[in-house]
């Protein structure tokens, strides 16, 4: 999915994991719910938290030292913190390596491309040229 340059990534959450399909490996409709869903600090505002439990989906991500430093001033009335999986927030490096690798293409990295379609050729073909060489 494509946005406009100064779009948040925060506000295509929702059409984001609307778009999920995975089939399933034998027969079935395949899945549109992931089990989690693992980002880092930016992601970690009310409105996402609220939308992935809302659609019962794990979310794996850090709280802002801000978020912990209000909580703690609070005492008591501050909450109880977010449930934070440490082993499974390991395994986004993967995810961000595979960034690192898209951002030695110029042109993704920059987004000099003035069409949408343009711009997800160029992601395409990255996509098929790293699966090959693998």
């Amino acid at each position: 999915m494509v946005t406009g340059g100064q779009r948040n990534d925060g506000a295509m959450l929702v059409e984001v994991l609307a778009d999920i399909s995975v089939p399933r490996l034998g027969r079935g409709r395949p899945r549109t719910r992931p089990d989690a869903v693992i980002a880092d600090r930016a992601y970690s505002t009310g409105v996402i938290r609220a939308e992935l439990r809302r659609r019962r989906i794990t979310a794996v991500i850090p709280a802002k030292s801000d978020h912990v430093a209000a909580r703690k001033r609070r005492g008591s009335a501050g909450g109880r913190p977010h449930a934070f999986d440490a082993e499974a927030y390991k395994d986004r490096n993967v995810v961000e390596r595979s960034f690192s690798k898209a951002k030695q293409w110029r042109g993704l990295a920059t987004r000099y491309d003035k069409l949408a379609i343009t711009y997800r050729a160029a992601a395409t073909i990255f996509a098929i040229i790293t699966w090959l060489r693998t």
